[in-house]
């Protein structure tokens, strides 16, 4: 298993709290694998631009999750697929999650909370390792962006910011951030009179 394929696992397994990817524990059940593979095509296509499969492998993998019966499990199906949104400035409610966040554990109501832009500081120790220190000590690239993404909703995405969510979106080939981050480069940089750089 490569490094890359371990990561998007773990991005996977972390945000459902489900499984337990790369690891020598006891294989999951067969609707836990099959939610896995999903939410992974689902997260790619996502970010690669590919809106056709992201649809039918998100309702594949909700269903694969809703036949266990638990609606918590299924809300971090909606937590994953808003936190591709937000690592795509795609800025608009997780409507989905939010009709069933009652049934949605503490911990995945301050996920929401942070990734609409709204997290308190007494939450951070609730959400997910990659959302609670600064961006640039942030291993994982579908992390990195969502917490650049989650500072672009609060005004703090800086330059740097910028710059580091691009480089991170170039690195992985994913399109469909890459465009929205090079969009607030080049508006940050016709703000600044940089025009030849805008362009």
């Amino acid at each position: 298993m490569t490094l890359r394929t371990c990561s998007k696992r773990l991005a996977a397994a972390g945000l459902l709290g489900l499984l337990t990817a790369c690891s020598s524990a006891p294989p999951p059940p067969d609707w836990a694998i099959e939610a896995r593979n999903a939410t992974e095509r689902m997260t790619e296509a996502w970010l690669t631009g590919n809106h056709r499969v992201e649809q039918a492998e998100y309702l594949q993998a909700r269903k694969a999750v809703a036949a266990t019966g638990r609606v918590d499990a299924v809300a971090r199906v909606e937590l994953l697929r808003c936190a591709t949104r937000v690592a795509s400035l795609v800025v608009e409610p997780c409507a989905a999650f939010e009709a069933l966040r009652s049934d949605a554990t503490l911990a995945d109501r301050a996920y929401a909370d942070h990734l609409a832009g709204r997290g308190q500081p007494a939450d951070a120790a609730l959400l997910p390792p990659g959302q609670r220190g600064a961006l640039a000590g942030v291993a994982d690239p579908l992390s990195r962006l969502v917490a650049a993404g989650v500072l672009f909703q609060k005004g703090l995405a800086t330059p740097q910011v910028v710059v580091l969510a691009i480089d991170t979106a170039s690195a992985q080939g994913w399109r469909r951030p890459l465009l929205a981050w090079l969009g607030v480069a080049a508006r940050q940089a016709d703000a600044a009179g940089a025009k030849e750089e805008a362009a």
